[in-house]
């Protein structure tokens, strides 16, 4: 699970971060979710004063352990997989290796470790990648995001198997958002979610599938 060894160090460890998730991000749509992860965050840390260094590399490695190739092949494993631990470990062996300021590296990992929407961040750049990663996970952008799931993921067989995931996205992650910022941009994205819910209700009703 240490990757596909399709990647390399270029001019410095930003980009080397980014050739090597350009290289290994399978699904290859997953690779948006990086720069569009790290710029939302950056835009929610404008006028804040943060680690851009600490930032910038847990917005791009923290879903490593999601691609394929980076966690188990077996059905049952997968099911159950936290990847965080794993792209934890992974993100402090790649950063070293890149040239990464090794006094950072436990920013990093904490970073990752708390930015899911279950958990309660204390490190403001945890804050601000938690709050972006739940904002790509409504508008339009997680509608695309989750519809993308739908015959690839075994969870979601079919279209009306992704409708709840929609349902909790507005129900409760608009609440678990730190900044004043984020509540505000996530505003306009729910109510995105809910006029397509409201549509594929009104188009399909029951015969969705």
């Amino acid at each position: 699970m240490a990757g596909k060894g399709r990647w390399w160090i270029v001019s410095g460890w930003r980009e080397s971060v980014v050739a090597y998730i350009r290289a290994e991000a399978e699904p290859a749509d997953k690779y948006g979710h990086m720069p569009r992860l790290y710029a939302l965050a950056s835009t929610l840390g404008q006028g804040i004063d943060y680690d851009d260094n600490v930032l910038f590399a847990a917005a791009w490695l923290h879903d490593l352990g999601v691609f394929l190739g980076h966690g188990p092949k077996a059905p049952q494993e997968l099911s159950g997989w936290d990847h965080v631990p794993y792209t934890v470990s992974r993100a402090r062996e790649l950063l070293a290796g890149w040239g990464f300021p090794s006094a950072k590296l436990d920013a990093v990992a904490e970073v990752i470790q708390t930015h899911q929407p279950k958990d309660d961040p204390l490190r403001i750049e945890a804050i601000l990648l938690r709050d972006a990663d739940i904002l790509e996970q409504l508008g339009a952008i997680g509608l695309v995001r989750a519809v993308a799931k739908i015959g690839r993921d075994s969870r979601y067989p079919t279209f009306s198997s992704v409708l709840p995931v929609l349902h909790n996205a507005i129900d409760t992650l608009p609440g678990k958002l730190r900044l004043n910022q984020s509540r505000k941009l996530a505003e306009p994205r729910v109510e995105i979610l809910r006029r397509v819910i409201s549509a594929l209700e009104t188009e399909a009703g029951p015969l969705l599938f």
